[in-house]
């Protein structure tokens, strides 16, 4: 399992040495154009960095349920996935909505999404299922800054959104998955300029729904290790447009 590297930190301070010492110790520059890049962002507490680590058999620190609902993740971490081809950098983005930041908070919102929009192939959005249709839980800010930048630029590569439901509960997946295209489609449509351009001439959108990793470890993990592993594990089926 691979420990995880801090690239930024709170403070928006970017880790040059750090990040030459793990390319250095990852042998990324082997890889050549063949390495895949997926990031996560999501609310604070949200269970971010227990999807990556059971996805990616990382070592992400994860939140301690018995100390409380707090920041775990500060700035943003990376790390190797080992058993995974090609090779595959995966990074743990702070949560969003956080009260330790303040006031702070929407401003490192925008900077650290628009980062993992610019950087990565696919960017998973970790949300709960009973925020489905909340104004902010459900990131909706983040993607209308999003796609605001997205839909102006012409140059900008196809990027694969992967929404990761948790806690999904009895409402059957089609419904959620319905809810969240039109939910994206509106705020797609609501950025004014260019009207020409579609949402998925951008990105791929994927939705998948896991039980509660609280109460329903067992199902979780087996959901976890397929679908959802396999397609990154095999990726060149799933997305074969990043290989």
């Amino acid at each position: 399992m691979e420990e995880g590297m801090q690239l930024i930190d709170e403070n928006g301070n970017f880790n040059v040495d750090g990040l030459q010492d793990f390319v250095t110790a990852t042998e990324f520059a082997q890889s050549g154009l063949s390495y895949a890049i997926v990031a996560i962002i999501g609310s604070q507490s949200s269970g971010k960095s227990t999807l990556l680590n059971q996805t990616f058999h990382t070592k992400f620190k994860e939140m301690d349920a018995y100390n409380g609902r707090s920041q775990t993740t500060k700035g943003i971490w990376i790390a190797k996935c080992s058993d995974i081809d090609p090779f595959t950098i995966v990074m743990d983005f702070e949560g969003t909505d956080s009260n330790q930041r303040g006031e702070d908070d929407a401003a490192f919102e925008r900077q650290s999404t628009l980062f993992a929009l610019e950087i990565a192939d696919v960017v998973l959005i970790n949300m709960w299922c009973k925020d489905i249709g909340l104004e902010h839980a459900a990131s909706r800010p983040l993607l209308k800054t999003v796609f605001q930048v997205i839909k102006r630029s012409f140059k900008q590569p196809k990027k694969t959104l992967l929404f990761v439901i948790r806690d999904h509960t009895k409402t059957p997946l089609e419904r959620l998955k319905k809810f969240i295209f039109e939910d994206i489609e509106k705020i797609w449509d609501a950025v004014p300029e260019p009207e020409t351009t579609t949402l998925y001439e951008f990105f791929k959108v994927e939705i998948t729904a896991l039980p509660s990793y609280e109460f329903q470890e067992v199902e979780f993990k087996e959901q976890v290790a397929f679908p959802l592993r396999k397609l990154f594990v095999n990726p060149q089926n799933c997305w074969p447009e990043f290989f």
